[in-house]
């Protein structure tokens, strides 16, 4: 069951759009605790993770962290694809490949 608050997620996995994959590739860029989240920044936090694993990962794996980051900053849950535009923006900003 996912965290209706940030206080209640105690696990990676209780933030809403987080599963085990997702958490396990946080765990990977050393973030272990959901409160570890709080005033991060879901596009650094994505590119950390391309960096560390030498890979460039779906973009949607950005809009997910910027949505889990946003839950623990805000206790408001939205959709992953909410942050899609936010990402594109961001990503035209720096020049990166948009699909």
């Amino acid at each position: 069951m996912k965290a209706d608050l940030p206080a209640q997620a105690k696990r990676l996995e209780d933030i809403p759009n987080i599963g085990p994959s997702l958490a396990s590739d946080l765990r990977g860029i050393g973030i272990t605790q959901p409160k570890q989240l709080k005033g991060k920044d879901g596009l650094a936090l994505y590119r950390k993770l391309n960096k560390v694993t030498g890979a460039r990962h779906d973009p949607c794996v950005a809009d997910t962290f910027l949505a889990a980051v946003h839950f623990m900053d805000t206790g408001e849950a939205l959709p992953w694809w909410k942050f899609t535009p936010k990402r594109k923006q961001a990503f035209q900003k720096e020049n990166h490949l948009i699909r």
